[in-house]
């Protein structure tokens, strides 16, 4: 059992410094873009599904709550929260919308939407970055492997080079804390 557990953490380890290696400079320009946004008086909007859910529902808790620093709070909004609206919308348009629907209603022009899906498939995310694009809004996807369909729609991609999902939701909540930790740096030093 503990060569099982060594293996697992030194995959991840792995994962991360490949990660080093591509991803530095894109973790870069979206925090520069977060940061911009949020200087500017505008809002980031999250989502994501399953693991990608709570993720995004960890970021937004960052960003509205603390990181590390006791600071004003970020606005921020997990679309992945309100069950009557996701109900609602699933019902009434489908699953695909319900975050499209959410982008509608609450983003704006100069808001950021992140959407997290380690496959780069989900197409409830896809729909959002459509219609996001559409209306002014600034967009990053937290992908994993290939990128999936999204790789390519957004204007900034940060990719964790391997498909191995928990590998990728780890990176993906790494990069988080490291953005949060550059928010919190620069916009309240």
């Amino acid at each position: 059992m503990q060569k099982r557990i060594i293996e697992e953490l030194k995959e991840s380890i792995e994962v991360k410094n490949k990660a080093i290696e591509s991803l530095v400079p894109k973790i870069e320009e979206a925090s520069k873009i977060l940061i911009s946004a949020i200087k500017s008086g505008n809002k980031i909007l999250i989502c994501g599904n399953g693991g990608s859910a709570a993720d995004s529902q960890h970021f937004s808790a960052e960003l509205i709550s603390r990181f590390k620093k006791e600071r004003p709070s970020i606005p921020a909004i997990a679309l992945t929260t309100d069950t009557s609206i996701l109900t609602a919308i699933g019902n009434d348009y489908s699953f695909d919308k319900v975050f499209s629907r959410q982008i509608e209603g609450l983003g704006q022009k100069g808001d950021i939407l992140i959407g997290i899906s380690t496959s780069g498939n989900s197409k409830d995310v896809i729909e959002a970055f459509n219609t996001a694009k559409n209306k002014g809004i600034k967009t990053i996807a937290f992908l994993g492997g290939t990128g999936g369909k999204i790789k390519g729609t957004t204007d900034i991609e940060i990719t964790v080079p391997t498909d191995n999902t928990p590998r990728v939701q780890e990176c993906h909540i790494t990069i988080i804390h490291i953005i949060c930790n550059l928010i919190e740096q620069e916009i309240f030093a």
